[in-house]
């Protein structure tokens, strides 16, 4: 089923016209757009909250820095390395 052509929409129009009058149908597209343009602004908000999330996720991950007078932690490595380590040295 495709979009309706150009005598199904004069169609739909008329119907509306008869339904609701002629003074009411531009109240109603004059709020379904503010009704658009508000659900547009909450989605917008929603990905940069998200987004915002995100970031503050990925920057808590980072390696804190050290300050002066910290030692450094050791290095983590694995076992595999370690034994290879350990091998090179005997």
């Amino acid at each position: 089923m495709g979009l309706p052509g150009g005598w199904e929409l004069i169609l739909i129009v008329l119907v509306l016209v008869l339904l609701f009058g002629a003074t009411k149908l531009p109240q109603m597209a004059r709020s379904l757009g503010q009704s658009a343009r508000v659900f547009k602004a909450e989605a917008r908000g929603m990905k940069a909250d998200e987004e915002a999330a995100k970031k503050a996720h990925s920057e808590k991950e980072q390696k804190p820095e050290l300050t002066a007078g910290e030692p450094s932690p050791p290095p983590v490595t694995s076992p595999v390395e370690d034994k290879q380590r350990n091998e090179s040295k005997n």
